[in-house]
C-alpha cells in the first residue's frame, strides 16, 4: 500500500508507482504547499520541457488543506494550459485520438484543484487500464503504518526521479535528447495503449 498527493497531470514515476501497487491512498487533508505537483505539471515542449501552473485562490489562515484549495479564475491559464499541451503534442502519434477527452477539462470550471487533479488522473487510469484501489484521506496522515510506503514528498518537482525511467519515443528527442519523467501525458501521447506496457517495465519499491 503506497500514500500519495493529489497532483496536477503527475509525472511518470507517479503512475508508475500507481500502477505496481496493490492500494493506494490519496492525501487531501495535507497543508498546500507551493512549488510541488500539487498544481503544476511539466511538459515536453519544442524547446524542452515546459512548466504548466494552475493559480489557486490564496487560501484563509488555517484553511489551507488541500482538499479546499480553489482554483482561481484569473490568467486564462485554461486557454495557455491548452494551448501549450496542445503545440507540444499535435504531432505525436496519439494525441489526435486523446484530444477530445481533454479539451473538455480546459472549457469547463472546476471550483478546487483536488477535484480537476483526480478526475485527470481517474480518466489518465482508465487509458492505461489501471485499476489500483484507491481512497482519500479523512485526516492527515502524520505517520503511516509499517505497511504503508509514503510517497506525498518523494515525487518532487526539485527532486530526482526515485525509480530508473527508462527511454520511449519523445517527438522532440533527436532535437533535445530524451527528458524522463515529464507529466503522463507525454508518455500517453507518445505510446498510446503501449503506456501501459511500459509502466509494466519501471522498476518500483513494491509495497
Amino acid at each position: 500500500m503506497i500514500l500519495l498527493s493529489s497532483f496536477y497531470l503527475a509525472p511518470v514515476e507517479y503512475y508508475a508507482a500507481l500502477f505496481h501497487a496493490e492500494n493506494v491512498i490519496i492525501e487531501i487533508q495535507d497543508n498546500y504547499r507551493k512549488q510541488s505537483y500539487r498544481n503544476r505539471c511539466i511538459i515536453g515542449g519544442a524547446n524542452g520541457p515546459l512548466s504548466l501552473s494552475i493559480p489557486v485562490e490564496k487560501p484563509e489562515k488555517g484553511k489551507s488543506r488541500m482538499k479546499d484549495i480553489r482554483i482561481a479564475e484569473h490568467g486564462d491559464w485554461r486557454h495557455l494550459h491548452w494551448n501549450a499541451i496542445i503545440s507540444a503534442y499535435n504531432s505525436t502519434p496519439f494525441f489526435q485520438y486523446f484530444e477530445e477527452d481533454f479539451r473538455p477539462f480546459y472549457e469547463n470550471k472546476f471550483r478546487f484543484l483536488h477535484d480537476f487533479n483526480e478526475e485527470l488522473r481517474q480518466l489518465i487510469c482508465s487509458f492505461i487500464g489501471i485499476e489500483t484501489p484507491y481512497s482519500y484521506t479523512l485526516e492527515y496522515v502524520k505517520e503511516p503504518p509499517p505497511n504503508i510506503i509514503d510517497l506525498r514528498e518523494t515525487i518532487d518537482p526539485k527532486k530526482t526521479s526515485s525509480c530508473e525511467i527508462p527511454q520511449y519515443y519523445q517527438v522532440f528527442a533527436e532535437k533535445l535528447g530524451f527528458t524522463p519523467n515529464l507529466s503522463i501525458i507525454d508518455l500517453l501521447f507518445n505510446l498510446g495503449n503501449e503506456a501501459r506496457l511500459y509502466l509494466i517495465n519501471i522498476h518500483t519499491t513494491k509495497p
